[in-house]
This record gives C-alpha cells, sequence and structure tokens, in this order.
C-alpha cells in the first residue's frame, strides 16, 4: 500500500480539489486567509526543492542521493509534506466547502498518507546514510519544526539553487494558481448573481 500511496502522491489530492470547487462557499475572509496559509505552504515546498532538487519528484520507488539536512531540513525532515499539507489545507479554508468536515477529513486523510510514504522513506535514508541519518532523525522533528537550525559537518549537500526549484516546481506553481485561481473567479462571479 505505502508503494502505491508514494507512486500516486500527485494524485490523491485530486478528489478533494473537485469537492471543493463543486461546493465552494467562499467568503470575504476565508479567501485572503485560506491564500495566506497555501503560499506559505508553497513557500516552504519551494525553498525545501530549491535545496533537494528534482529527485523530489520521483514516483517510481523511494531514493535519494543526498541526506540533505540544510536549509528547511534543518528545521524539520520532511518540509515538503508540510508545505502540501499547509497548501491543501489553504485552499481547503478558501473554499470553504463543506467547512469544516471536508477541511477536516483531508487533513486527516494527508497525515495519514504522508506518515505512510514518511516511514518507507526513513528506512531508505537509514540504510543509505547510516549514523548521519540517526541522528538527524534524533535531532529534528518530523514534522513540527525545530527553531534553531540542526548543523553537521562532514555531510555532503546538494548547493540551494532557486532557478532549479523553480523548475522543479513548476507544475505544482501551475496547479496551485489554477485552483486559487478558480476559487477566486467561483467567489467573484457568485457575488455578481
Amino acid at each position: 500500500m505505502t508503494n502505491k500511496l508514494f507512486k500516486y502522491r500527485s494524485y490523491t489530492p485530486i478528489p478533494f480539489l473537485i469537492l471543493m470547487i463543486a461546493y465552494q462557499q467562499s467568503n470575504v475572509w476565508s479567501l485572503p486567509l485560506g491564500l495566506l496559509i497555501a503560499v506559505c505552504g508553497e513557500l516552504i515546498r519551494l525553498w525545501a526543492v530549491s535545496w533537494a532538487g528534482s529527485e523530489t519528484r520521483t514516483t517510481g520507488k523511494v531514493g535519494g542521493t543526498y541526506l540533505v539536512i540544510n536549509g528547511p531540513y534543518a528545521h524539520v525532515r520532511n518540509p515538503l509534506y508540510v508545505g502540501n499539507i499547509l497548501i491543501y489545507f489553504g485552499l481547503g479554508i478558501m473554499s470553504f466547502a463543506l467547512f469544516p468536515y471536508l477541511q477536516i477529513l483531508a487533513l486527516a486523510f494527508f497525515v495519514f498518507q504522508y506518515y505512510e510514504i514518511i516511514k518507507e522513506e526513513e528506512g531508505f535514508l537509514r540504510e543509505k546514510f547510516g549514523n548521519d541519518f540517526d541522528e538527524y532523525y534524533k535531532n529534528v522533528p518530523r514534522i513540527f519544526p525545530r527553531i534553531s537550525p540542526y548543523k553537521k559537518e562532514g555531510v555532503e549537500q546538494p548547493e540551494y539553487d532557486i532557478k532549479k526549484g523553480l523548475r522543479s516546481e513548476k507544475r505544482t506553481l501551475q496547479a496551485f494558481a489554477i485552483v486559487a485561481g478558480t476559487l477566486i473567479l467561483l467567489w467573484f462571479f457568485r457575488r455578481m448573481s
């Protein structure tokens, strides 16, 4: 099951997005609040991808060249999933669809999905990076960030590259803009009618 969750993780939000659009009840406070939360999630994702690179886009097997411990990874082990959850939750707030039931259901689903995927990824990292990963695991939380960054010398790191990050995030940014734009337009047309 975990392999399927990993392989299809880009598609699991689609049913929730359809429900958000079909039942949207956006209002004057849900749109900006939800957009702010979702933008924060996207900025976290962009920061993370600019460190980890396009390897985060794999859909085959869990893998990775580096044990990335810089940037957002110095605060939380899974910044991409934290970013995703904030994006989905923010868009859910924007839509105000079936509030709060759809948002709670989506949050529960994504926490379950990412928990299963993270277990698999941690097994790979432990096997590949051994003691470096074990020390990182003990010092950096899985989901809730630590304030001070984790630091350890001697762990090879990729270079931070915002241009590669933007290229890797292109599809996510497009999907984000389409969904947020659709919710704003639906709210606008509903107010005009």
